[in-house]
């Protein structure tokens, strides 16, 4: 699989259609299909795990990152755990409900949706009010971009973002929907700028935030995370309905763990303290830190850089806070944290400044 991302290559197209949107999720539902008749759940489909077979026009798209796929039987409905991507969860997920092969069907419906006008039917930064408005099943077709999406689309999204999953269309069912199976008379032709326009942004977003999951899977950007947050001498692996009370509270302390980690973080950069940095970073570091601007740095090196360079032209005192932190934890050894950078400084009028910037940090 060496094409890239999808949604990369449609940016890049001279022309995109309804029809072309059409031909891509007919492809993942194909894909979809194959596994849910073979009894795999995928669990995790969204743009960064959708590749293309190479670099040639019209290349075959594939399902990649099948790290927390699941075997189910027939159509079997059971509670294998709260996994996915927030934007992307079905309602049954954050229920916590037993659920199947429908979990799949919703994020294809999240995907048809981004592909139609290039940003996603549920969004918030706060992740709680974005659990709400998935649970509600809260979307719509806004103008004036949807007014130019034929009936026929608005309707499978429909079908497929369906809250009840006993109702959501099937994978075999959506290939047979006449948006698909019809495209030439039933999907337009007219080509679609202003949803390739709003899906460079949407790349360039999750590129920032979603894609530091799944691209950091192996880095160890604090190193004291592992040895801090190991569960306490005699937590037991329980299997009963009791672990869910320890789970949660060993998750709730390590979520506090990495806010923590991270305001010591901020506090190093602001004191321009490069060894206080060295002591809580990984060496082998790699990461899109907002030091870097959303690049892509490896090694020590560049913080090195940025302390004796970028810092050292910054001499305005500040006082920094951290607001609003999400966590992610990403296995035992990783984690993200958004949040928003409150910092006040006094400029060179000695007036009081204020910026709000928000940041991702692996």
């Amino acid at each position: 699989v060496t094409g890239g991302e999808l949604f990369e290559d449609i940016v890049a197209r001279e022309y995109y259609s309804e029809a072309d949107a059409s031909h891509c999720i007919q492809q993942i539902l194909e894909s979809v299909n194959h596994c849910h008749l073979n009894g795999i759940v995928h669990r995790d489909l969204k743009p960064e795990n959708l590749l293309l077979a190479s670099k040639s026009k019209g290349a075959a798209v594939k399902l990649a990152d099948f790290g927390l796929a699941i075997e189910v039987q027939g159509d079997q409905q059971a509670w294998f755990g709260f996994a996915g991507t927030p934007g992307y969860l079905s309602p049954e997920v954050l229920r916590k409900d037993p659920y199947g092969k429908p979990v799949d069907m919703w994020a294809c419906g999240v995907i048809l949706y981004i592909l139609l006008v290039g940003y996603p039917p549920f969004w918030d930064e706060d992740q709680h009010r974005l659990y709400q408005q998935i649970k509600a099943g809260a979307y719509d077709f806004p103008s004036p971009e949807w007014d130019t999406v034929t009936p026929e689309a608005k309707d499978l999204i429909n079908k497929m973002l369906t809250i009840n999953p006993a109702k959501r269309i099937t994978a075999s069912e959506a290939l047979k929907h006449p948006w698909i199976c019809q495209r030439s008379t039933v999907a337009s032709m007219m080509h679609r700028q202003e949803t390739v326009d709003c899906l460079k942004k949407f790349n360039a977003r999750r590129k920032l935030k979603g894609a530091i999951l799944t691209t950091m899977l192996a880095t160890r950007n604090f190193s004291a995370a592992k040895s801090l947050l190991k569960k306490p001498d005699g937590v037991k692996e329980s299997t009963e309905s009791s672990n869910t009370t320890i789970e949660d509270e060993d998750v709730k302390a390590r979520k506090q763990e990495i806010i923590k980690v991270t305001e010591q973080l901020i506090e190093a950069i602001n004191n321009g303290d490069f060894e206080a940095y060295t002591k809580i970073c990984d060496p082998g570091l790699t990461a899109f830190e907002p030091e870097a601007l959303g690049n892509l740095v490896e090694g020590m090196d560049f913080h090195r850089f940025y302390f004796e360079n970028a810092l050292s032209k910054s001499n305005k005192t500040s006082h920094t806070i951290i607001l609003n932190p999400h966590v992610h934890l990403v296995g035992d050894d990783a984690a993200c944290i958004a949040y928003i950078r409150l910092t006040q400084y006094m400029d060179d009028s000695g007036i009081t400044k204020t910026r709000q910037p928000e940041e991702t940090r692996v």
